[in-house]
C-alpha cells in the first residue's frame, strides 16, 4: 500500500493542504537555529482538520547540528508523536552542504531527545552524504522527469535508495506543489511517528541561542547584501545571464534549460535570488535562480 502525500511551507497555499488527493501533510517548521515558519501551526491543524496524516520538517541550515535539532525539536514539542519527523538535507542555504556526518549527528540528537528517528529528504544524488544514517533512518527521495510534471500520475523512471534498504519516500514533482509517494499504509506512518505507541516524552532542553555560523557577506555599490556560497546551478527553463543583478542589466545570453553554472555567491533583492558566476578577467554574470517571494526555484543546485 502506498500513501500520496504533499509538503508545505510558510509560502504555500491551503488549497494544496486540501488537495483530495494527499492523504498526508508534511509541514516546514524550522531552519538554522533563528528560523520559525510563522504559518507551521496553522498549516498543522488544518491537516489535522481534514483527517490527513502529518509530518513536520527541520530545513537543515549546515550550523552545530546539535543545536539545530534541539531547536527543531524545542519549536515542536507538543506535536512530537502526532507526525513523522523529517531532516530535510538540500544545498541550498546549506553551509554544511557535503559534510557527511552532519545528518549523523541531527538524527542522533533527534533521537536522544524524543525516542523518533527522523526520515530523511535528499536529491538522489546525494545519498551518499547520509549514507551513514541507512541502519536507523528512512529515505525520502527527491527525483523528478520534469519540473512540469503537475500530475499526481507517478513517471515512469527509476529511483536509487542508495545504501538505504529500501525507499520510504519519493518526492516526484516539485512545480505546481511538491507531490510525494510513501511507501507505507497508516499504521506504517504511524509507527515512524510514534515507535513505541506510547506517550512520547521530550527531553527537556532549553532552545540554544542564534549560533552564527553566516559565511562572509558584503554589501555591493547597489546596496545589495550578498553571501558567498559556491555551487552548481542547472536551469531548468531559459534564464536571462546578465552583467549585473538587476532584471535592467544588460544581457550578456539567455541560457537554455538544462545549462550548468557554477556561482559563488547569491543575494535576495528586488523579488528574486541572484547568483553571481565567475567569469573570466575578473568579471561576473548574474542570472535570477529562485522567486524571492514563493521560494520557487528555476532549477536545481548542487
Amino acid at each position: 500500500m502506498a500513501l500520496y502525500t504533499v509538503d508545505v511551507f510558510s509560502g504555500s497555499d491551503d488549497s494544496i493542504i486540501c488537495d483530495s488527493h494527499a492523504q498526508g501533510v508534511i509541514v516546514k517548521a524550522t531552519q538554522g537555529t533563528g528560523y520559525v515558519n510563522p504559518r507551521c501551526n496553522h498549516q498543522w491543524d488544518l491537516a489535522g482538520q481534514l483527517g490527513k496524516l502529518r509530518g513536520l520538517y527541520h530545513y537543515a541550515g549546515g550550523g552545530n547540528p546539535e543545536s539545530e535539532a534541539q531547536y527543531f525539536i524545542n519549536n515542536i514539542k507538543n506535536y512530537v508523536g502526532q507526525g513523522i519527523l523529517i531532516l530535510d538535507w538540500e544545498s541550498y542555504q546549506n553551509f554544511a552542504w557535503g559534510n557527511t556526518n552532519w545528518a549523523r549527528r541531527f538524527v542522533d540528537e533527534v533521537h536522544r531527545l524524543t525516542g523518533v528517528w527522523c526520515v530523511i529528504y535528499v536529491q538522489e544524488s546525494a545519498l551518499w552524504q547520509v549514507a551513514n544514517c541507512a541502519n536507523t533512518c528512512g529515505a525520502w527521495v527527491a527525483k523528478y522527469a520534469s519540473m512540469n510534471w503537475n500530475s499526481w500520475t507517478l513517471p515512469n523512471m527509476n529511483v536509487s535508495s542508495g545504501v538505504f534498504k529500501f525507499l520510504t519516500g519519493w518526492q516526484y514533482t516539485g512545480g505546481d506543489m511538491d507531490r510525494s509517494i510513501f511507501y507505507l499504509d497508516e499504521a506504517g506512518w504511524k509507527k515512524l511517528a510514534n515507535p513505541t505507541g506510547g506517550e512520547v516524552k521530550v527531553e527537556s532542553k532549553p532552545a540554544p541561542a542564534p549560533v552564527n555560523n553566516s559565511p562572509e557577506t558584503w554589501t555591493d555599490s547597489l546596496g545589495d547584501k550578498w553571501t558567498a556560497e559556491s555551487g552548481t546551478f542547472t536551469t531548468n527553463q531559459p534564464i536571462n545571464l546578465r552583467w549585473g543583478a538587476k532584471t535592467s542589466s544588460a544581457l550578456i545570453t539567455t541560457l537554455p534549460a538544462g545549462s550548468e553554472i557554477k556561482y559563488d555567491a547569491y543575494s535576495r533583492h528586488d523579488g528574486f535570488v541572484w547568483l553571481r558566476q565567475p567569469r573570466s578577467n575578473t568579471q561576473y554574470g548574474y542570472l535570477v535562480c529562485r522567486d524571492a517571494n514563493t521560494n520557487e526555484p528555476f532549477g536545481t543546485f548542487k
